[in-house]
Formats: C-alpha cells, sequence, structure tokens
C-alpha cells in the first residue's frame, strides 16, 4: 500500500541547478549601479557586524566577530564533512505526492523545490569522512523548514537500514522545526515510530549511530531519531527542543532560564554528549570513527 506513495522521477534537481539559479538572481539584484546587494554583505544576526560575503563563506559561515554560527543548508554541510569526490546520493527516486489531497500541497512543494534546488528536506547517501565509510543523512531546513513527511522519513530509514546492512557507522546531521509535515497528517506522524523502530535494529546489531544536531532542531525530529544516538553531539549555540521557547512562555506564562533550549544549556542538562564548533565538526567526527573502529590485526 505505501510503495504506491513513493513515485519515481527522471531526473533529481542537482547541486549545479542551485548554482545557476544563484546566478541568476545575482545578475537580478546586481543591476542598480553603486548599490550594495544582499549578495555581497550579511549582517550577523547576533552582534550587527556586517560581513563580507567571501570572508563569511571562507570562515564556514561562522561570524568572524562573534562566532555566531549562520545556518548551512545540505549541500554545504556535505562539503564541509564528506572527504571530497566520496559522497554516493541515494533515495533521489522518491517523489512526493499528496495523499490527502490536501489544498496547494503541490504548489507549496514546487516552490521550494525551485527555491532550494531540493526534491525534499533530506539528503541521504554514503561517503567517507576521514577515510571511514558511512552511512549519513542530512537535515535541511531551507525546505519547508526540514519538516518530516512520508518521503523524509522514509529516507531516513532506508539509510538506518543501509547502515545496519552494510555494517556502516550511522550518522544523521538534523535541523529542521517543522516537525511532523501538517499537509501529510498522521502519515507523517507515524514516520517518527518506523524511523525509531529502524534504529532500534541498529542498536541490537551493535552499531554506532552518531546523532549530531544543528539549529534549529524541534519538533517530531528532535523527539524521535535526533535524540536516539549512541552519541549526540550538538553545534555551538544551536537551538533545541520540542516547542520553541516563544510557544512554551506562552504557555506556561513564564519567563525562561538565560539560554534557554541552546546547546550549552542542553549539554549543562545532560541532554547532549558535546558541543562543538562548526571548524572542529569534522575532527571530532573523525576521532568517534576512529575510535569505534579497528585498526591492524586483532589477534584471538
Amino acid at each position: 500500500m505505501f510503495k504506491d506513495w513513493f513515485g519515481s522521477k527522471s531526473k533529481y534537481v542537482t547541486v549545479k541547478r542551485q548554482k545557476e539559479k544563484s546566478k541568476e538572481k545575482k545578475k537580478k539584484k546586481g543591476k542598480g549601479k553603486g548599490k550594495i546587494t544582499d549578495e555581497l554583505w550579511t549582517k550577523c544576526k547576533n552582534c550587527g557586524e556586517i560581513i563580507f560575503n567571501k570572508k563569511l563563506a571562507q570562515n564556514l559561515k561562522v561570524c568572524l566577530e562573534c562566532e555566531y554560527h549562520f545556518r548551512l543548508n545540505s549541500q554545504e554541510r556535505l562539503n564541509l564533512l564528506i572527504d571530497e569526490d566520496s559522497f554516493t546520493e541515494f533515495g533521489e527516486e522518491l517523489e512526493t505526492v499528496n495523499p490527502l489531497e490536501f489544498p496547494k500541497y503541490e504548489s507549496k512543494l514546487k516552490k521550494y523545490q525551485e527555491k532550494t534546488g531540493l526534491d525534499e528536506a533530506v539528503v541521504t547517501g554514503e561517503g567517507q569522512i576521514g577515510g571511514h565509510r558511512v552511512a549519513i543523512a542530512v537535515i535541511d531546513a531551507n525546505f519547508l523548514m526540514g519538516s518530516m513527511n512520508s518521503v523524509v522519513g522514509e529516507k531516513v530509514t532506508r539509510v538506518i537500514e543501509t547502515a545496519l546492512n552494510e555494517e556502516l557507522p550511522l550518522i544523521i546531521i538534523s535541523g529542521g522545526g517543522g516537525g511532523a509535515r501538517m499537509y501529510e497528517g498522521m502519515l507523517s506522524l507515524m514516520q517518527m515510530a518506523k524511523t525509531s523502530a529502524a534504529l532500534a535494529k541498529l542498536d541490537d546489531a551493535g552499531q554506532l549511530f552518531i546523532s549530531v544536531l544543528t539549529d534549529p532542531t524541534y519538533g517530531g525530529i528532535s523527539a524521535s531519531f535526533a535524540s536516539l544516538g549512541d552519541i549526540i553531539i550538538a553545534e555551538k549555540e544551536a537551538k533545541i527542543g520540542f516547542a520553541g521557547p516563544r510557544v512554551i512562555k506562552q504557555t506556561i506564562n513564564k519567563d525562561l532560564p538565560s539560554g534557554f533550549q541552546t546547546s550549552e544549556f542542553q549539554l549543562e542538562h545532560g541532554m547532549v554528549d558535546k558541543v562543538v564548533g562548526r571548524k572542529e565538526m569534522k575532527d571530532v567526527l573523525v576521532r568517534i570513527l576512529d575510535i569505534h573502529s579497528l585498526r591492524g590485526e586483532v589477534n584471538a
């Protein structure tokens, strides 16, 4: 029954298309003579510093003044962590449909597909990190806030099953605040149980799952696979929780603690194992993979 909801596509949107769209936008915005455009400069949301975009990119989208971590898309995250030319994507044949016939859902999907160059809110595949083969999934908050629907849940489940079958370490980079996607109702909610059940099998097999939490990690993602890692790493100052701070404050009508739901707050309260800056993230992952892999011959 469920297989009927996953159609196939003849062509998957590539990174090249993203770059082409970016170039088109630059041409349109750069027409004004002597005008400083958003393509050249970015204002830091934390300290207000005006940063030249080229320098920001060179610094891995970390503010040079206050070290505020700007959000990365899935392609930027893969470029940061995966060894060059080692990534093979899979699951791109899955296509989101509208099983509940929710009004305007197709047009909304098309809008975000054109905006991001992605087909859905997760990219899955296999690659190498520091020479270690890994199965990896990256949630992209730029696509409907990284909300989890049937296809996102299916792709995450398949990458877990790949890790299990191929005996690979599993890494999931979470970063979405959209929860379960309401346009697919209960079909979205059930992905929380499906991904968690797949992880239970991985755990029974004694295989490694590293969960990396980035800004923002909320909703159904935080309440399922994001919180089930053997090792849970949070990127510096990421917002992590179930409901957001504004919703909680409106509900309980009380002021929340300073730094509430940040990575550092979660570390202090035992919810994550380590907080890591973006520049050190790959080195930390490589060290963990080194520790959990056998080197050389094993004497009986």
